[in-house]
């Protein structure tokens, strides 16, 4: 017999949420922390992280954390392998984008993209590679999550080469990792979101809001129990079967 209530459990699993602090990391850590996970979510911001933390019920940690470097990301590692002995998600959320015309697209603009939002989630994922270990059994692995982008399956209208380059590139790392990471009991899926209102991506009028409606087949953009609920999905057992896969979380907008 199925107890849906365990199907769907992520009841005292660590997680760690990048990016975590607004936007689509937010919402995934506003959904993880209400079904009972210990989430840590990082940022650049000391203030603001604390901040988010404090205002988000649950048990929500805040660290401060730069994960566009190296160092950076070592010393988040660092800190989190301080307070844990194993980690149990892992949310690769935390991201940028440039929107310049292809005549004044930089090099600056492409390698900042490229280095926050695919370079940092693998050299993330490799240091926290034996936390994430220790995380994982046959019977409940641990779960990677890349936040990917309807971007990468769709083109859109703005002109924003680099970050539609590092999320079709993202979707594919998903894929690879998940085949070399599924012997250490870890999953790795990307979710797709559409447009959800972030700071990222914010509609400015209701002329805007009407355009983008009009391009989502079920009519309206994405909610934060959309996002959190991929994630909660993906995270618990209900997933443990399903790795290097790219859900789209976007109303069809990919159609």
């Amino acid at each position: 017999m199925i107890d849906a209530a365990k199907l769907f459990s992520v009841k005292g699993r660590v997680a760690l949420v990048t990016g975590g602090s607004a936007g689509i990391g937010r919402m995934i850590a506003v959904g993880l922390a209400a079904a009972g996970a210990r989430v840590y979510i990082c940022a650049r911001n000391a203030e603001k992280v604390a901040a988010v933390a404090d205002d988000i019920p649950g048990d929500v940690i805040g660290i401060a954390a730069d994960i566009s470097t190296i160092d950076g990301i070592k010393a988040l590692v660092a800190e989190l392998s301080g307070r844990e002995k194993a980690l149990h998600v892992l949310v690769n959320n935390a991201g940028t984008l440039s929107d310049a015309a292809i005549d004044e697209f930089t090099e600056s603009d492409w390698d900042g993209v490229l280095d926050l939002n695919l370079k940092s989630p693998f050299f993330l994922l490799q240091k926290l590679l034996p936390l994430l270990r220790a995380g994982g059994s046959a019977q409940r692995p641990a779960s990677v999550i890349n936040i990917g982008s309807v971007g990468a399956l769709k083109v859109g209208p703005r002109e924003v080469y680099a970050y539609q380059a590092s999320k079709g590139a993202i979707h594919w790392l998903t894929k690879s990792l998940a085949k070399n990471l599924a012997s250490d009991n870890i999953t790795v899926n990307a979710i797709a979101p559409g447009f959800f209102e972030s700071d990222m991506t914010v509609i400015k009028d209701n002329a805007m809001r009407k355009m983008v409606e009009s391009m989502v087949p079920r009519g309206r953009t994405g909610l934060a129990e959309d996002m959190a609920g991929a994630a909660i999905y993906l995270a618990s057992p209900a997933g443990s079967y399903v790795t290097g896969s790219v859900l789209p979380v976007e109303g069809g907008l990919s159609i």
